[in-house]
């Protein structure tokens, strides 16, 4: 590079941030530049520019400032660095006020660009690519994916379209291990780089970036993955670890704290918003991410710090909070965000005011009330399904994440045995008995099995591959388990073979029609499916139920489901095939 303007990297706090950071600190010193970087902290500074920031960055020197993951709702303080002397360029993704800052801007939707949903180092990557094709030099655009694949999925970008494509190419550049301080943060997360897939990088590598921004100093995680040094790597993952442990027992007091304070609400909200002096600014945003889910409206989860109160908000499907929030901004001194997420400042006095407002922004859109959030089921499935044929197949639709979930698979009436607890007592794994069929099952954040030994419930959870020690099994994750109604219907009584197939052909003649024909039970319910007649009755026979096949070739039908050659199926005995 000519220039030898020396250039600051303005970055955020998050996995997002820091990857994007990063990535263009990287490739700017492999151009010869003269760059450092700078990330505010969490706690005492916030999210985005601010004066006092760009003060100091002025008095390093810096003439050119570059954002990432911030800045395109901030065009005062993008006037403040210029009146200080500085250039700046700003790239973002989030989501612009109706005045944009008066300079250079690279923003996924104000650049015109095709896909919007870009992460911040997604956009920063582009950035990269730019200089690079105009430099001739500086490598690869693949050496950056490894960040991207991580930001966007730790982020919740949704992955469909082309970051569907980044994630995808991303996790094979992390599976190459080929950056230091990638293979350091793989091995103290226990995660084998050949396997690495979509929710490792979201619960397992991303939360220990987070962590560490959240607790102490975001700067580790861009050191971390700019660090050519073995040894120096893996202490910085080692101190990312521990971060994580602390961020995890500070969430859970702060949690039970706030939940506490849910009571003390009106029933009839449509919205929370909780308070609590002390409660730890770095972990307020999973809070209120926990409350959301669980209360089915946005939470907003404030720290109280003297006179001003600064916390994190979440949202629903359904409903944009960053609007909502923005309905009340005269109630605030800062907020910014998108629609399922936004951060936020205010005058602690002013937090009641902030609560009704908030409420009737929200009630103006839903009516009021918790918003249901049903779970989709994708297939239901027998115990003999969930085998690595399956898994792998599953597997293949990857990656998983926003925009893509993993398919629900619902196996019904199932039991659970010999369960153990893991994880320091906040998990569990067991086995999940279907018909005759057990496979390996896990449910996180629950310890204890429940109800009763020997209870049958419908079980919603996702299958997945599971590689461990070198060996790759089925895995059945769990999500819910509703328990199975308890007055199961009495048997049908039993029969010589002349008098069931009586029955039978009487129900068929149409004896049946005002009622059921002597000796039957009601009509039982009836199953439609599109899928293999074998599956579709193996999948209802392994719960337990009693079955009645109709069907045409039922000789054929019979032998492919296992059964003898015997009776009236005896290919000798009176079958008459029809046509389908």
């Amino acid at each position: 590079m000519r220039d030898s303007t020396p250039i600051t990297i303005y970055g955020d706090y998050d996995a997002d941030g820091v990857a994007a950071t990063a990535i263009l600190v990287g490739l700017l010193r492999q151009l010869g530049g003269d760059c450092d970087w700078f990330i505010p902290d969490r706690i005492t500074e916030g999210y985005g520019l601010n004066a006092e920031a760009l003060e100091a960055v002025a008095a390093r020197g810096t003439g050119l400032v570059i954002t990432v993951d911030c800045g395109v709702s901030s065009p005062a303080e993008a006037e403040l660095a210029k009146a200080l002397g500085m250039k700046i360029v700003i790239t973002d993704h989030h989501q612009f006020g109706e005045v944009i800052p008066d300079c250079p801007v690279l923003h996924p939707v104000l650049s015109g660009y095709p896909f919007e949903w870009l992460s911040g180092a997604g956009v920063a990557s582009k950035l990269a690519s730019e200089l690079r094709r105009l430099s001739g030099d500086g490598g690869s655009d693949e050496e950056d994916l490894d960040l991207v694949a991580l930001s966007t999925v730790a982020d919740v970008m949704p992955l469909t379209g082309e970051n569907r494509r980044l994630v995808r190419e991303g996790l094979n550049v992390i599976r190459r291990a080929r950056r230091v301080g990638m293979r350091a943060l793989l091995e103290e997360a226990r995660v084998e780089p050949a396997t690495v897939d979509a929710t490792d990088l979201g619960f397992r590598l991303g939360p220990r970036i987070n962590a560490v921004g959240r607790m102490y100093r975001a700067d580790a995680g861009v050191e971390l993955f700019l660090s050519e040094d073995p040894e120096r790597a893996r202490e910085i993952a080692e101190e990312l670890s521990a971060a994580n442990s602390e961020r995890r027992r500070v969430q859970q007091e702060v949690e039970t704290e706030a939940r506490r304070s849910i009571a003390e609400l009106d029933p009839d909200r449509s919205a929370i918003v909780v308070a609590g002096e002390g409660w730890h600014s770095g972990v307020v945003g999973i809070v209120a991410s926990h409350l959301a889910r669980d209360e089915g409206m946005p939470a907003v989860v404030l720290s109280l710090e003297g006179e001003t109160a600064k916390g994190s908000a979440r949202s629903v499907p359904g409903i944009d909070l960053h609007a909502a929030i923005a309905g009340n901004a005269e109630l605030l001194e800062t907020f910014g965000g998108h629609s399922a997420a936004a951060g936020l400042t205010m005058s602690a006095d002013r937090i009641e005011e902030f609560r009704l407002g908030l409420d009737r922004s929200i009630r103006s859109v839903t009516g009021g009330g918790r918003q249901e959030m049903g779970q989709a089921v994708d297939a239901f499935i027998g115990g003999e399904e969930i085998g690595a044929a399956l898994a792998t197949q599953v597997s293949e639709l990857g990656p998983y994440g926003a925009g893509n979930p993993a398919l629900s698979l619902l196996v019904p009436s199932a039991r659970i045995e010999d369960p153990v607890e893991m994880g320091e007592g906040r998990h569990m794994r067991f086995s999940l008995v279907s018909g005759g069929y057990r496979a390996r099952a896990v449910w996180f954040g629950t310890a204890k099995a429940p109800g009763e030994s020997g209870d049958s419930f419908d079980i919603l959870g996702e299958l997945s591959l599971n590689h461990w020690n070198g060996s790759v099994e089925p895995q059945f994750r769990v999500i819910e388990a509703r328990p199975r109604p308890g007055d199961e219907p009495e048997p049908l009584r039993s029969a010589e073979s002349e008098e069931w197939w009586g029955r039978f052909d009487r129900a068929i003649e149409g004896e049946a029609a005002n009622g059921p024909a002597p000796g039957l039970p009601a009509p039982p319910r009836t199953i439609e499916h599109r899928s293999s007649s074998e599956a579709v009755v193996a999948e209802v026979v392994s719960s337990g139920e009693g079955v009645l096949v109709v069907t045409a070739e039922a000789y054929r039908r019979w032998l492919g489901l296992g059964g003898e050659a015997v009776g009236r199926f005896s290919p000798d005995g009176p079958v008459t095939p029809t046509a389908a």
